[in-house]
């Protein structure tokens, strides 16, 4: 039986990242060993070894990789407002297409993808006039609400028509409900089975940066009183 020839020319610590991202998409994170990426490179383990150390190493590198497109897609010329809404979206899309990625930033926080969100997030809500005492707070708030509801969506993104058919289902439990002890989960009903989970997560963004640019205005107004 013909083998394959292994592959001569040298690689490089982005084209495993690369490859190992495809694997991570297509198939999951049980599916990503070394062994997987020697045939899908045409290598051996030493190749693979110079450049990472195990798993754990590839998958951080695979998450950076990720958010730091993300983070960098990102950037335009707009003012602070609309661009923490453009990286928070940019990010909301990189997690639901990259369920892993939101896995692994929780799994490992010290690693810079995440460090790398929060100082953008904290440096266009400095620009957007949030007095330094408060930013740690206010990055670490939007962040969380980010990646949670990213994170979230990631989970149930790949159902696809089982998402539809399930937010019926619920949207009809919703529906029975006594409407004098849940008249608010009652009224939703209507909304949650066709509610665009995009367009929900920016108003989410949108309350929050207008009750931060309301709380410090309010404190900048009794400051100069």
């Amino acid at each position: 039986m013909a083998t394959k020839a292994r592959r001569t020319d040298a690689l490089s610590r982005e084209v495993i990242v690369e490859a190992a991202t495809q694997i991570l998409d297509t198939d999951g994170e049980d599916a990503l060993t070394l062994r997987a990426l020697t045939v899908r490179l045409n290598t051996g383990y030493g190749a693979l070894y110079h450049h990472v150390e195990n798993k754990s190493d590839l998958l951080a590198a695979a998450a950076e990789d990720v958010i730091a497109r993300a983070v960098a897609g990102a950037a335009t010329d707009s003012e602070p407002r609309e661009l923490l809404r453009t990286v928070a979206l940019s990010l909301f899309d990189a997690i639901t297409a990259h369920p892993w990625a939101g896995a692994q930033l929780a799994r490992e926080p010290w690693r810079s993808a995440l460090l790398d969100i929060y100082e953008s997030i904290g440096a266009h809500l400095e620009a957007l006039g949030v007095p330094e005492p408060a930013l740690f707070d206010s990055a670490g708030a939007l962040v969380n609400y980010i990646l949670g509801v990213a994170g979230q969506n990631a989970a149930t993104a790949r159902a696809g028509a089982h998402r539809t058919a399930s937010l019926a289902a619920v949207a009809a439990q919703w529906e029975r409900l006594d409407p004098a002890r849940y008249p608010r989960l009652h009224k939703a009903a209507a909304q949650l089975p066709e509610h665009d989970d995009r367009e929900q997560f920016l108003a989410g963004v949108d309350l929050f940066l207008a009750g931060v640019e309301a709380v410090h205005r309010r404190g900048a107004s009794d400051r100069s009183s």
